[in-house]
């Protein structure tokens, strides 16, 4: 058996369970090992109630004094009991448990582990595990890993998998050179390996993650510096001059660009015009003006005589793009055929699409993934835009650009990522910013509150929809989850109907639903026939809505800073005043700390800047940035510092030995060309 092998050469895995692994991206053994825990369960030593600190999984010794109460919510059957110590009090709920009224017995001391929450001066712990006080010490400071998991898939089920696997497998070959090891203070590979999996303590678990965070990142730089010097020096022969139509543009928009957009615009010029292709990265604030940027740039390729593409990671977002983009350029002398190519269209839309793009009439075509089908023939394609990047694969934005002979490349991105950290994961992409937003935006007025806000927050909406605007209210959650007490997008929208005053419309939206009907809510939502829209965090990359004024979003500390910024960029939009509710379901300090970086500033290149300093490297579990560069194990925030070691130990080698011919460096050769051709396909840049 090797890392190639497929997962049902481990014992006990057939079809049915190698079905559940490929939905969470495991077919092969080495899948299997690269499938890094999420997070530990790490059994501490209990402490007093007076300790107990809130959105902490903690354990505490009690006795139970009584028998416990049981009652029925709803759905559920409700276990309760107090602890009491000192005068203090802790509450314990169990849901649809009612077996332990007889089997918790009074006068007996117990150990009971959970979430603690702390709310209007209560302290919680709901759905904890108990144990007798001899069967707990046996698992003290153990560290247990926690893995993703997909229905039917169970966590111990994993584990396994991966114990069989190491026991199988032969140890691979160490391949980072020596020299980076000592420089760094580099783990070996196949200890680093066992321990994030398997780790006997937490200073074992922290070299582990330190090493394969390092080795992601470093085999990352590598290929896009390798991915470079492929393309820096390709001549241009799709030699691009802005002509009379993008003057009659510029002079026809009802706003003048911001000194930050002409200033972008300059430099996407000279490298249309210049000596080598263009691979540059626009990066700007949701509302900062990409688009039109974007469309200079596509106008000006059809003046030259070229095809441009715009692909854009949603449905929606592609169609509005196209409608945006044809009311634009209706008010000019020279006809543009723009073109919309999506999954949804039906297959004689598709076809008569498919052969107004390979004659060269459809000038401007904007989709989704559509765009890469091997169906798709440009005629003289000439630019490629790729819109909020982070969602495409490199391999996916390869693809386009190998449909021209050797297009434009410009790459559009609202996720504010701090310029240091740019320079190193855009390492194949020149980098452009716009930092000013246009002067006639009205900046939101942001408040971060507690639940106890709630029925404040409900007349507010109603007083928003009563004088026609529209509201978002974002729930972390699709379904219910008794353990967790997060809002749920199902169950809130019901709530809300009965919070809210009758005649609200009011739908929901999340990730689990199908294309079209997502498709089908998001337009109406645009249209206005939708008042209130419940939604998960699909709607991060959304349509424009500039009616909509409000964005609510629930337990706002279950998010990460930056998406919190994205998901406030869905309002702000048109010209009324703007507000965004935080809601945080935590008395954390550390969570208030947070929210009040968003609370005092609405610019995500200080927002993302202020969150990399609180999240040092030892906030080793912290909440990921979904959504930005999505590494197996890195965080480009949390491991800024192994991040930019890699990124100097990448120019070492680059310097050294550019194509790894050393005898000590062809196990990275090696190492290098697996990942070229499996790892970075996968990566979202």
């Amino acid at each position: 058996m090797n890392t190639a092998s497929p997962i049902t050469a481990l014992k006990g895995i057939g079809e049915k369970t190698a079905a559940l692994f490929h939905r969470v991206g495991v077919d092969t053994v080495g899948e299997l090992l690269s499938y890094y825990p999420r997070t530990y369960d790490v059994y501490e030593r209990p402490v007093s109630i007076g300790a107990l600190e809130a959105d902490k999984i903690q354990a505490v010794t009690g006795v139970i004094r009584r028998i416990p109460d049981g009652r029925r919510v709803g759905r559920y059957h409700i276990t309760t009991v107090s602890l009491e110590e000192n005068g203090l009090h802790l509450q314990l709920s169990w849901f649809n448990m009612p077996f332990l009224r007889n089997s918790l017995l009074p006068g007996c001391i117990y150990i009971f582990r959970g979430r603690v929450q702390k709310k209007k001066g209560r302290t919680t712990m709901d759905q904890s595990e108990i144990y007798a006080p001899e069967d707990y010490e046996k698992l003290l400071d153990t560290m247990q890993p926690i893995y993703g998991l997909t229905g039917g898939l169970s966590n111990k089920t994993v584990t396994k998998a991966v114990r069989q696997a190491f026991e199988q497998l032969d140890l691979d070959t160490e391949y980072l050179p020596e020299r980076i090891r000592n420089e760094q203070q580099l783990a070996e590979y196949n200890f680093s390996l066992r321990a994030i999996h398997f780790p006997v303590k937490r200073e074992d678990l922290l070299l582990a993650r330190k090493r394969l965070v390092f080795d992601e990142f470093f085999l990352f730089i590598l290929a896009l510096r390798q991915m470079k010097e492929q393309t820096e020096d390709t001549v241009n022969e799709c030699v691009i001059h802005p002509g009379a139509s993008v003057e009659q543009l510029l002079s026809s928009l009802p706003y003048e660009l911001t000194g930050a957009q002409k200033r972008v615009w300059n430099e996407i010029q000279a490298d249309l015009k210049g000596e080598t292709i263009m691979n540059r990265l626009v990066q700007g604030d949701v509302g900062s003006g990409k688009t039109v940027i974007a469309l200079l740039a596509l106008l000006s390729a059809v003046e030259s005589g070229y095809q441009g593409a715009l692909m854009a990671p949603t449905e929606v977002l592609a169609r509005q793009h196209a409608e945006s983009i044809r009311e634009l350029l209706s008010g000019l002398s020279v006809d543009v055929c723009v073109e919309l190519l999506t999954g949804s269209m039906t297959a004689k839309e598709k076809r008569e699409a498919y052969a107004r793009i390979e004659s060269g009439e459809a000038r401007i075509i904007l989709g989704t993934h559509a765009l890469i089908q091997e169906k798709v023939s440009f005629a003289r394609l000439g630019l490629v835009v790729t819109d909020e990047q982070h969602r495409f694969g490199v391999r996916q934005r390869e693809t386009l650009a190998s449909k021209g002979l050797h297009p434009h490349v410009l790459v559009m991105s609202a996720t504010p990522i701090p310029r240091t950290l740019a320079i190193i994961i855009y390492g194949d992409l020149d980098i452009s910013v716009i930092d000013e937003l246009p002067a006639n935006r009205l900046p939101i007025k942001n408040c971060v509150v507690d639940e106890s806000y709630r029925p404040k927050a409900y007349r507010f909406i109603e007083r928003e929809v009563a004088a026609g605007r529209q509201v978002y209210i974002i729930c972390p959650m699709v379904e219910e989850n008794p353990e967790i007490e997060i809002e749920n997008v199902v169950d809130y929208t019901e709530k809300l109907q009965k919070e809210l005053a009758p005649g609200i419309a009011i739908e929901y939206l999340h990730g689990k639903m199908k294309a079209a009907e997502k498709n089908d809510i998001m337009e109406r939502f645009a249209a206005g026939e939708i008042q209130v829209l419940v939604s998960t965090t699909v709607i991060e990359v959304g349509v424009n809505v500039p009616n909509a004024t409000v964005m609510m979003v629930e337990n706002a500390e279950r998010f990460g800073l930056a998406q919190l910024h994205q998901l406030r960029g869905r309002v702000g939009r048109g010209k009324h005043q703007s507000y965004c509710i935080f809601v945080s379901g935590s008395d954390s300090k550390d969570t208030k700390k947070r929210l009040e970086i968003l609370n005092k500033s609405n610019d995500g290149f200080y927002i993302a800047s202020e969150d990399l300093k609180l999240r040092g490297p030892g906030d080793l579990f912290g909440i990921r940035q979904s959504g930005i560069l999505e590494f197996k194990i890195g965080d480009i925030f949390t491991d800024a510092l192994i991040l930019q070691a890699a990124s100097e130990e990448a120019a070492k080698i680059e310097k050294l030995d550019p194509e790894l011919k050393l005898e000590e460096h062809q196990g990275l050769k090696e190492k290098l060309l697996e990942y070229r051709t499996a790892g970075i396909a996968r990566m979202s840049l």
